[in-house]
């Protein structure tokens, strides 16, 4: 049984080695939400996510002989650089089995603080399988990233520093993969509240935690914006410990997690990635759930990928209707395409990227259709661009904000 008292311990023994993270109000997502939302921000930790915590416990509780020996972890990204980090600062050699598809930046950072990364199989699972041959074969230390009592007790301190400064907190809402964050905390917070409600947020496309409680044979997809989280099995030791102590798992999905990730990066100015950020894809999707509920969401991780950040940014730009796809049918002669940047620019619209179709298209020869990316100031300003080139006699073909198929504007 892991008790208060080890995560107060666990509290006690990584003291100045991991980041004490700020837990801070957000007024404009309560304002949003209807919920007094509180942010944990652990994706301010050095390698980015509170995996440091469990990973270190871990590590400290080995022997001389065990570091001597080396670890292995399975990851998909921020256990690996966690426990790489402090397996460094510690003198212990790091194995990290990776899936193939993490993504670069995780990848990168975990070979830079010394650990020898190994790349295997699509999913978490099949990595794990590769990592368990490998301890097998080199005797080495399993840190397992969520099913392990050292591991789970060292995530529990994150709810220790939240309820020091937020004691009155009616609900914490933390996001879900093999249960080891949520175990942890659970056991802290109802150890000092009994009355606050734990709550879990797991991608749909990965409910394991979920479908492992109703005793139902999970449906998972091949991928997911939150791979932090996308686990087809739940731990062991941390299963019985949500069955007893979490009050709920709510399931969100890959669009909620997305918007979630560009609404954290404008509202506080703060990188999370898709599994940090399932929480508040939960209390948005589940608003009246937590109306006038003061909640505290973990920003578990901020190891994105750069090139899903700035995908994530482009199709937010695409849904606010300040990045738009703009279709003219026009006549294939000497002037008209001049004539139509000019009065797009009359409009005060910027082209961001133009083609000219001649070829690939229905319509009659001597027509062309020219396709145009468009920065605009939002959807006033697309209807601005629109009339003033329907009033000018052209044909027009706008995306809708969701990248469905053209349509007509008549």
């Amino acid at each position: 049984m892991i008790t208060l008292k080890d995560i107060r311990d666990a509290a006690e023994a990584i003291r100045n080695n991991v980041v004490r993270t700020p837990t801070i109000r957000s007024r404009t997502l309560s304002e949003i939400t209807g919920a007094d939302v509180i942010l944990k921000l652990d994706n301010l930790q050095f390698t980015a996510s509170f995996k440091e915590r469990g990973a270190l416990v871990k590590l400290l509780s080995l022997s001389d002989d065990e570091r001597k020996q080396g670890v292995i972890a399975m990851s998909a990204g921020n256990h690996a650089q966690a426990v790489a980090y402090h397996a460094q600062r510690l003198g212990i050699p790091a194995t990290i089995v990776m899936p193939r598809l993490t993504p670069t930046t995780k990848v990168e950072y975990t070979r830079a603080f010394g650990a020898e990364v190994i790349l295997h199989g699509d999913t978490f699972d099949e990595a794990a399988a590769l990592a368990q041959t490998i301890l097998a074969e080199r005797g080495l230390k399993l840190v397992h990233p969520y099913d392990d009592p050292k591991v789970i007790t060292g995530q529990g301190t994150v709810a220790l520093e939240i309820l020091e400064t937020h004691p009155d907190l009616d609900v914490l809402v933390v996001p879900v993969g093999g249960g080891g964050l949520i175990s942890g905390m659970a056991i802290a917070a109802k150890g000092i509240n009994s009355s606050i409600e734990i709550v879990g947020a797991q991608t749909a496309r990965f409910p394991s935690m979920l479908s492992a409680l109703k005793g139902i044979r999970g449906k998972f997809g091949t991928s997911t914006i939150a791979e932090g989280i996308a686990v087809k099995k739940p731990g062991r030791l941390t299963l019985p410990i949500v069955r007893e102590l979490v009050d709920d798992i709510l399931v969100v999905e890959e669009n909620g997690i997305e918007r979630s990730v560009l609404l954290l990066l404008e509202v506080e100015k703060t990188v999370v990635e898709g599994a940090g950020a399932a929480g508040l894809a939960a209390l948005l999707e589940y608003r009246g759930r937590f109306a006038g509920q003061k909640v505290c969401l973990i920003l578990s991780g901020g190891n994105i990928d750069l090139s899903v950040l700035s995908s994530i940014i482009q199709r937010g730009l695409v849904r606010q209707g300040q990045l738009i796809q703009l279709c003219v049918d026009v006549r294939d002669v000497p002037g008209t395409l001049a004539d139509v940047t000019r009065r797009i620019g009359e409009a005060e619209a910027n082209i961001i990227q133009v083609n000219h179709q001649r070829t690939f298209t229905q319509l009659p020869l001597q027509l062309a259709k020219v396709e145009f990316v468009l920065q605009t100031r939002g959807q006033d300003h697309v209807q601005q661009v629109v009339n003033v080139l329907r009033d000018a006699g052209y044909k027009i073909w706008l995306s809708d904000k969701e990248g469905h198929p053209e349509t007509v504007q008549t």
